[in-house]
């Protein structure tokens, strides 16, 4: 498949996350968490057949973009549903299973790819658990009431400018983060086919980067002598990126995917938590926000990688990963001296 209809794949699964960010708050002020949780599982389940399915490439973005509103809802649900003081150890956990279960991912694309005419019937395999899910969730769950909080530590006026840089920095991180872990999860595949691998060779060694996630995530974020946790992680990610970047055999290939998915792993679960956890604002909303930021991150990361590797070789187009990195960095300092953003979440 050609680069830049690749790349269209992932930005149906970005124009859910966005519509769902704008609808989500509304949608949860009147309908009971357990309930969204059944509709998202359902319209994922759906999408994903027909991405398995699907005799044309419309259906199959159809299906993206099905995968991409009920993902969203779920992705909208779970901060709200791990919220408090150890929300980023927590959503670290959770993802960890999500990361170790994505490890089967690409195995299983590869070896459909071998035995029938296309990989893409993986998909199928999600649909059964995916409605397991709806049968088991019930309607009835704790919905929470996510009012705008009313933080009685700060004065409205005097807070407002800063509960507003602190959301927006919030928000920015999660971008980044989210962003850096795309152009890995849509590119990886691409890159080892770069290096020499056979399409089901490259689709079976993906799972390196998925593998890395879930060893990172199992892990958790590490707190080294009072540094933020994105510090470690981005290090050991700039370190994969390298790796990926400047060798071009296929098992140092695989080798940076696997330091660069433990690095890039605390990434999105601790700047999610961070974000959610801002005093001021209705958790819901604040976990809308956190859904349009992944929304945008998917839908522009691997699209300007995409556009990078037409003009020049994909290996030198994956460096777009280091400014990224380099900005979650500058974006993650402290507000002032003893003030740090990630300091209302803790493992």
């Amino acid at each position: 498949m050609a680069a830049d209809r690749l790349a269209l794949l992932p930005s149906a699964f970005a124009v859910g996350l966005l519509v769902v960010a704008v609808v989500g708050p509304r949608v949860l002020r009147v309908v009971a968490i357990g309930v969204v949780l059944r509709i998202g599982v359902v319209v994922c389940a759906v999408g994903g057949a027909l991405i398995a399915l699907a005799p044309s490439y419309g259906l199959a973005i159809a299906g993206g973009l099905g995968v991409g509103l009920g993902g969203a809802l779920l992705i909208l649900i779970a901060p709200l549903l791990l919220s408090g003081p150890t929300a980023a150890a927590r959503l670290t956990r959770v993802n960890a299973f999500a990361s170790a279960s994505g490890i089967l991912a690409p195995l299983a694309i590869g070896a459909a790819d071998k035995v029938v005419s296309t990989g893409r019937l993986a998909m199928l395999a999600a649909v059964p658990p995916l409605l397991l899910l709806a049968v088991i969730a019930g309607p009835g769950a704790t919905h929470q009431q996510h009012q705008p909080a009313h933080d009685q530590r700060a004065p409205a006026l005097r807070m407002d400018r800063q509960v507003v840089l602190q959301v927006a920095r919030g928000w920015v991180r999660v971008v980044l983060a989210v962003a850096v872990e795309f152009c890995f999860v849509i590119w990886a595949v691409a890159r080892l086919l770069d290096s020499g691998l056979t399409i089901a060779g490259a689709a079976l060694l993906g799972s390196a980067f998925p593998i890395g996630m879930a060893v990172g995530r199992a892990i958790g974020p590490l707190h080294l002598r009072g540094w933020s946790p994105i510090v470690p992680g981005g290090l050991l990610a700039i370190a994969g990126t390298l790796l990926v970047s400047l060798f071009g055999t296929p098992a140092v290939v695989t080798a940076g995917l696997v330091v660069a998915g433990i690095g890039v792993a605390p990434l999105y679960p601790v700047t999610l938590a961070a974000l959610v956890a801002t005093p001021g604002l209705s958790s819901a909303r604040l976990a809308a926000l956190g859904a349009s930021a992944s929304g945008v991150a998917i839908l522009l990361a691997p699209a300007v990688l995409a556009a990078l590797a037409g003009v020049v070789d994909l290996r030198t187009a994956f460096l777009v990963t280091l400014p990224l990195l380099a900005a979650l960095f500058l974006v993650s300092r402290p507000l002032s001296r003893g003030h740090e953003l990630e300091e209302t979440v803790s493992p």
